[in-house]
């Protein structure tokens, strides 16, 4: 195996290598000099589109239409996206591997998954008149430049909100750049505009000018961690500051007569220069280094390093990290080296592997973790498994280690030799797999359908696979072209009894198709109601919807699927789908109550509920305060029940029609009397008539309404006790009978204390006894009376107590009448 040395140079007091990653990249007759190329984060997709301005120049002959090539960095063409809206000012991605297209009149395109689905926002800010020159890139946001120099931000791919900056001079813009949000002080993106000879810094709220010489700047990069920026002068000179543009970091003459096409940063301590073929790669203190290729070189900046493609091969370019120097430097005695020399020497057979171990005895513990992490930097498998060997034999040794180290090693690179393999193109570095991780890199696999792997990738990681499979069904529904029936048989054969299945997105994708049919079908297999009924009314299958949220006994959901369909449907027709629903009639009657008293109506109207329908008039009627609308409800309730059979409607009906005469008569008394009479029961009519002194009028309506006999006696007797009109009362009780008892006229009579007219009515109450007459007299102060009503039974006892209670001149009737019994003894 070659030296892992081989591909190192030396600029300054540091190492860089030169990784090839894959060769054969690109056909030859790509041309990649005559395209813009974008490159993700952390190994992802690279984005060709041809340059339109060369496109003038080379192709001005051949009219093809426009196109965003997708590829891997080995070359793999994973979707060609057709592309319609003008000239492109700006191709970039984000962090999760969204592709931002930007045309020429403000028109921000948002590739979500890698295969031409897109979500699509305006700039706006006069951006379609103006027209966008450029933009720059980060990871979440860019920035677009108009033709007048301003600013317009889009922070967020989600949920973009475009926002002006503050506006900068109009003058020339030589180079341009951007400080990502968080790597500012005002955590607000930062743009630095070369413009004459100088920077100006422009926010969101205002625009300095950092009076620089030297100007003008014909490019500007900000390191990966925002603390650095290099310059690029006119004259060929690298100046490297700090952000704040405070402090000067180092210079370099590059000697070259054309300005490079571009500038990037190789991680955060070196800078590359890149013409058609050549590049420089500037160090600390201005040490240098330049590689040469026999085509045209692209530069793909990551977090660690750039990777370097052309049509033949695509290379990464980093500074050796510390492990890998500790465990390779020529001549280094580090622990970890001396315990990689001991495994070699150990395969060998020689006793030499022991003294090795005995040397780094005390520091085997560090030798065994810079081993460990030297593999994780290592892209040749020979050498990863070379460290992991010198690891295992070094831990082998300690008394007490935990492998726990070891065995994510092992596990990550697992994973990463799986991906860099160039089927699939992903030449992740360990680093950048730490910061992507490992579920957004199932992701990544997923976006490019590469199911299998994904899959195998999860139950490694163990993940969760259902989201995998979700996919690989959306896309089966989509692109397949077999029948709807085969389409349904194959995906839930695949997915049936499968943890966290859901069939709702499989069948939303069908039907995003213009599948209904296998959408419908797909639905079906969706155990939870709650997934299945808003597609179903997104699909018009109203009835369907409607039935599964009443089969799932989750009122909340019927009477959301109900909410829906009233919007949506006309009244008839919505009716219609309750009939035979009772639960669904009973959720619409109870909502409606208190809310929508029209639908109700309907509703009662519709089902032939006379009944319920005149009780909501009569309910109405007693709310409102105008006699004449109370009685116009009324008589339309009495004419909905008006042609009924029913016993107990035709109750209802009269006293609906009784309640109208009722109102009318008490809107005449009102007019007549000036009194308040409306509102009131007919009882509380009739009484109130007889208080003021309108027995005539008391005596038609109960003649009128027919009140019973019994009734009318009883008001007419409080209306007169209530009045004190006695004189009534006395000619009353001349009357030979009473419909309700002559007591009753008896005690309400004394209950105002008038004793003289209350005795009236005792010798009329002949159904009483004795004793309870002589009671009454007595309650009258008519001792005498009540001692001749005991007379008559010969109570002698009643009469001994009566002779308590008399007074003076009735004591001696009394004792008379005691006489009288003893003598007749």
């Amino acid at each position: 195996m070659s030296n892992p040395t081989a591909d190192w140079e030396i600029v300054g007091d540091s190492f860089y290598r030169k990784v090839k990653l894959y060769d054969a990249v690109f056909d030859q007759d790509l041309e990649l000099e005559n395209y813009v190329v974008a490159g993700a984060q952390y190994g992802g997709a690279i984005a060709l589109y041809r340059d339109e301005e060369k496109l003038h120049n080379y192709r001005a002959a051949q009219a093809t239409k426009s196109s965003i090539d997708i590829y891997s960095y080995s070359g793999k063409l994973i979707r060609q996206i057709k592309w319609d809206k003008g000239s492109i000012r700006g191709l970039g991605w984000s962090e999760d591997e969204r592709l931002l297209v930007i045309s020429e009149d403000g028109t921000v395109r948002c590739y979500y998954d890698l295969q031409g689905d897109f979500t699509q926002f305006s700039l706006g800010f006069g951006a379609e008149e103006l027209k966008v020159k450029a933009c720059r890139f980060w990871s979440s946001g860019f920035v677009a430049i108009l033709s007048n120099n301003h600013l317009v931000a889009v922070t967020h791919y989600i949920e973009p909100r475009p926002k002006l900056l503050a506006v900068p001079p109009e003058d020339e813009v030589h180079s341009w750049t951007v400080i990502p949000p968080a790597y500012t002080l005002s955590r607000s993106v930062e743009v630095l505009l070369a413009i004459g000879q100088t920077i100006y810094v422009v926010d969101a709220s205002e625009t300095e000018d950092r009076v620089l010489p030297n100007g003008p700047f014909k490019h500007i990069s900000v390191s990966p961690n925002g603390l650095y920026v290099t310059l690029y002068t006119e004259d060929g000179m690298v100046w490297v500051i700090t952000s704040d543009f405070q402090t000067k970091i180092g210079e370099y003459e590059s000697k070259a007569k054309t300005p490079p096409k571009d500038v990037q940063w190789c991680g955060n301590d070196a800078v590359m220069l890149a013409w058609e073929d050549e590049v420089h790669l500037i160090g600390p203190n201005g040490a240098s280094l330049r590689y040469y290729f026999d085509g045209w070189v692209h530069l793909l900046p990551d977090v660690d390093g750039v990777r370097l493609i052309t049509n033949d091969v695509c290379e990464f370019l980093q500074k050796v990290p510390g492990c890998t120097e500790d465990v390779f430097k020529l001549g280094s005695t580090s622990p970890a080296s001396v315990l990689l020399d001991a495994v070699d020497q150990l395969d060998k057979k020689s006793p030499k592997a022991d003294e090795n171990i005995r040397l780094i005895r005390p520091n085997l513990l560090d030798a065994v973790g810079t081993c460990i992490q030297a593999a994780g930097q290592e892209f040749s498998v020979h050498w990863q498994k070379q460290l992991l060997k010198a690891a295992s034999f070094g831990k082998s040794i300690l008394d007490l280690y935990s492998s726990d180290d070891f065995v994510d090693m092992c596990e990550a690179l697992r994973i990463l030799n799986a991906v860099r393999d160039y089927r699939i193109g992903f030449p992740l570095s360990y680093n950048q797999y730490r910061r992507l991780t490992s579920e957004k890199l199932v992701q990544r696999l997923i976006n490019r359908h590469e199911y299998l792997l994904a899959i195998r990738l999860s139950n490694h990681l163990r993940l969760p696979v259902s989201k995998i499979h979700v996919h690989w069904a959306s896309q089966k529904v989509r692109t397949s072209t077999e029948d709807e029936d085969t389409i349904c048989h194959t995906v839930v054969s695949k997915l049936n009894n499968k943890p966290g299945i859901s069939f709702e997105v499989v069948a939303r994708a069908a039907y995003d198709e213009g599948r209904s049919h296998l959408a419908t079908q797909l639905l079906n297999h969706e155990t939870r109601a709650g997934k299945q009924v808003p597609l179903l009314l997104a699909m018009e299958e109203d009835e369907i919807a409607l039935d599964k949220a009443l089969e799932s006994g989750d009122i909340d959901l019927v009477f959301f699927v109900l909410l829906q369909l009233k919007k949506k449907l006309p009244l008839a027709s919505f009716f219609r789908l309750l009939t035979n629903r009772p639960i669904a009639t009973a959720v619409v009657e109870s909502s409606a109550k208190g809310q929508d008293q029209e639908l109700l109506k309907d509703l009662y109207y519709q089902d032939d509920r006379r009944l319920d329908g005149a009780n909501l008039l009569f309910g109405e009627a007693l709310n409102q305060t105008v006699p004449q609308t109370k009685a116009d409800k009324l008589k339309l309730a009495a004419k909905l029940l008006g042609d009924s059979k029913d016993p107990t409607s035709t109750l209802y009906s009269r006293s609906y029609n009784e309640a109208q005469a009722l109102i009318r008569v008490q809107a005449s008394l009102d007019h007549d009397f000036d009194a308040h009479y409306s509102g009131l029961s007919l009882n509380e009519t009739i009484l109130r008539l007889i208080k003021n002194g309108y027995g005539k009028r008391a005596a038609k309506l109960q003649s009128d309404f027919k009140i019973p006999e019994k009734t009318w006696w009883w008001l007419r007797l409080r209306g007169l006790v209530a009045r004190r009109d006695f004189g009534e009362l006395e000619e009353v009780s001349k009357q030979r009978r009473s419909p309700i008892g002559w007591e009753a006229f008896f005690n309400e009579v004394l209950s105002t204390g008038h004793q003289k007219v209350a005795a009236l009515f005792v010798p009329k109450c002949t159904g009483l006894s004795a004793q309870e007459r002589s009671e009454m007299w007595v309650k009258c102060g008519m001792i005498a009376k009540a001692g001749e009503e005991l007379v008559k039974v010969k109570d002698v006892n009643g009469l001994e107590e009566l002779r308590g209670k008399a007074r003076a001149g009735e004591a001696a009737e009394i004792e008379r009448m005691i006489a009288q019994f003893r003598s007749r003894r």
